[in-house]
């Protein structure tokens, strides 16, 4: 990918990230004030040490005895300066840090947030690997950078007007040199750093690609394994890894190089005050802008001080800019448009499960229609199948009656009320799903079996698991109901893992069941034994059924046949058989050897 790749609304957005980020860093304000407060009190007794050195060495080179007293009391106020500089130095570093983590802090608890306030359609067109480094890896890059900024800004900005300030007190020609000199090394530092922004907002979104990659490939690793895919995976991951490289190895090149161009600039300046000093020196007292030995010490250190702030804040740009453009990367996220709030709406309670679905349009994409002019009525306690070919719209109108998106156009009502017009979390309170694709959370059995009603007792959740015919197995695991289980049940197999969903259903009892292939990792005999928990669990709610083995819809009140997101079909088992169609050709294809 070329330089040019890169659009100017990010490089935008880039440069505006640290305003940004003070933005989120105001609420620990005075924290901030008070590390400033610490930090001038800190520079002021640095700035204070040369005087006292100067003078000590005017007095000592000087004409007259040399009284060990003066000199053993500059001695204490030396130390005792040096005493506050670390004392003060420390305290401004802690309330930084302290500003600057919790400011992290509470953009990755936004973010997160943001995560669960995204519509769907968000989430299944980015990347999971790529959200998860925003959340995580990109944030930690912003506070390593964030810290350092802070720091230096608050030191650097002190520093230099400290020094400025007594420099003019001791010579007006130095202070002029230093101030003419210095700006080069910013000018130095502006072009490199201008130069490399992209290559360091290109890393952070090779970083991102990556991370996408190996948790894709960490994901389906059965199935990279059973395909041989381990070589092409390889391959890909060389091709990723060394645009990263790439990327990074000419970020870390040219921002490496800001810091030795900058020292060189500064050594030219201490040079030439060097000189111009020791001239004004030469000509000695009584003379128009004349220095003493310790006037020109002080001015050297004041130098070295003044242009070390410049050296300080140039030799972090790699952490600035890589903090940028994570910032950029982090606030896309932040920025991108929530789902619409229906705080506003009522909730949709004591639902009885009458549902029609009016004349309903939605795709996925505007210009390849899935659902046109869908229209269903569903009396409540009906058990409702529904049939198809892949890509036909059965998980499609699934995702409708769940809200997970929102029709084109048409309306679906439950109970005679839009479900537009109430509260997206109330709505699925009264359904029970139980997805093909399993998934449990780190925690125990209990605990995930609890998800939907954390505070079920232990006999509910018993007597849930014994419904879902899951209960034996757990007393067979080593701590029973308190075993814990790896991510995503990793420890567990898939069979035992849709089983523990379904007792998670049924521990909720919801008026509305959707079951979307919730038997398909099920053995034969298990599934016999689920049908018939199912049966109870069915009995008076309105139930969705997804299948594709059709042996198991058998009973089904109504069976719906989809085919290119439209009903072709429609009526029980017997009917369809008997009408010779499209359900009896999917249904008999079964058979067939």
């Amino acid at each position: 990918m070329k330089n040019g790749e890169m659009k100017i609304k990010k490089e935008k957005r880039g440069a505006g990230a640290i305003g940004m980020l003070l933005r989120y860093a105001r609420p620990y304000l005075p924290a901030v004030l008070l590390a400033l407060l610490c930090s001038l009190i800190q520079i002021a007794a640095t700035l204070a040490a040369p005087v006292i050195i100067g003078n000590t060495v005017d007095y000592i080179i000087g004409e007259g005895n040399v009284d060990f007293e003066v000199i053993l009391k500059n001695a204490a106020i030396l130390g005792a300066l040096v005493v506050t500089v670390m004392i003060f130095q420390y305290l401004s570093t802690l309330l930084i840090n302290f500003a600057s983590f919790r400011t992290i802090r509470d953009l990755r608890r936004y973010a997160f947030r943001k995560l669960n306030n995204l519509p769907l359609s968000y989430i299944d067109s980015s990347s999971r690997g790529d959200l998860m480094s925003r959340v995580g890896s990109d944030i930690d890059q912003i506070s390593d950078g964030l810290i350092q900024g802070f720091s230096q800004f608050f030191s650097g900005i002190v520093t230099i007007v400290g020094t400025l300030a007594f420099m003019l007190t001791y010579n007006w020609l130095i202070a002029v040199v230093v101030v003419l000199l210095t700006p080069l090394s910013l000018f130095v530092a502006y072009f490199i750093a201008k130069g490399c922004h992209n290559m360091f907002a290109m890393q952070a979104k090779y970083r991102g690609v990556l991370s996408g990659f190996v948790t894709e490939m960490l994901t389906g690793q059965r199935v990279v394994k059973l395909f041989g895919y381990e070589k092409r995976a390889e391959e890909r991951f060389g091709k990723i890894n060394s645009e990263l490289r790439t990327w990074g190895q000419n970020a870390a090149f040219y921002s490496a190089m800001v810091n030795p161009c900058t020292r060189f600039v500064n050594n030219v300046v201490y040079v030439v005050v060097c000189m111009i000093g020791a001239f004004l020196v030469i000509r000695g007292h009584g003379a128009e802008g004349a220095l003493t030995v310790g006037g020109l010490s002080c001015c050297l250190s004041y130098a070295t001080q003044y242009t070390k702030p410049f050296n300080e804040i140039t030799g972090v740009v790699t952490e600035l800019q890589t903090a940028t453009a994570a910032a950029a990367r982090v606030f896309d996220l932040l920025e991108a448009p929530d789902q619409p709030s229906d705080a506003h709406l009522p909730e949709l309670s004591g639902a009885e499960g009458n549902i029609s679905i009016e004349n309903v349009y939605f795709s996925y994409v505007k210009e390849r229609p899935l659902i046109e002019g869908f229209s269903l009525e569903a009396k409540s306690g009906e058990r409702i199948a529904i049939v198809g070919p892949t890509g036909c719209g059965k998980t499609t109108l699934i995702n409708l009656l769940m809200r997970f998106y929102d029709v084109n156009s048409g309306r679906i009502k439950i109970d005679g009320q839009d479900i537009a017009g109430v509260t997206r979390a109330s709505l699925r309170k009264n359904y029970g799903m139980v997805l093909q694709d399993t998934w449990l959370r780190r925690g125990t059995v209990r605990e995930n079996i609890a998800y939907g009603r954390p505070d079920a007792t232990d006999e509910e959740v018993i007597a849930a698991a014994k419904a879902a015919r899951i209960h034996d197995f757990i007393m067979k695991l080593e701590n029973g109901y308190d075993t814990v289980l790896g991510d995503d049940g990793g420890n567990i197999s898939q069979g035992q893992k849709q089983l523990l969903c379904i007792a998670r259903i049924m521990l909720t009892h919801p008026p509305m069941l959707i079951l979307d292939e919730a038997t398909s990792s099920i053995d034969t005999r298990t599934e016999i034994m689920i049908q018939q928990a199912f049966d109870r669990l069915m009995q008076g709610k309105t139930s969705f059924i997804v299948a594709h083995r059709l042996s198991t819809i058998k009973n089904a009140d109504v069976i719906l046949v989809m085919n290119k997101g439209n009903v072709i079909e429609k009526g029980t088992h017997r009917e369809l058989l008997e009408k010779g169609g499209f359900y009896a050709n999917l249904y008999n294809s079964q058979f067939e050897h």
